[in-house]
């Protein structure tokens, strides 16, 4: 993926990396903060948080990395999460 990603596009992505756990994604409605993830259980427990700067969510390389962060994060918590890979 060597075009920009645009900000939707990273929702989606972020919203399918933590599988099978709900991840809710949202941003400051000014346009100009970072991206807020939490990632809930099946009981709506939060088992995980991270916030990426804005600017990462338009580079697939950057942001790629941070998801990986946090679902090894998520791992070492001894949750177990679906395998994943970056869209093409």
């Amino acid at each position: 993926m060597n075009a920009p990603l645009r900000f939707n596009e990273a929702l989606l992505i972020a919203g399918h990396a933590f599988e099978p756990f709900q991840c809710v994604a949202w941003a400051a409605q000014d346009g100009h903060g970072e991206l807020s993830l939490t990632v809930i259980d099946r009981t709506s427990t939060r088992i995980g948080r991270k916030h990426i700067p804005r600017s990462a969510c338009s580079d697939a390389a950057q942001l790629e990395h941070l998801l990986a962060q946090a679902r090894t994060e998520l791992s070492n918590e001894g949750y177990t999460l679906k395998p994943w890979a970056m869209p093409a």
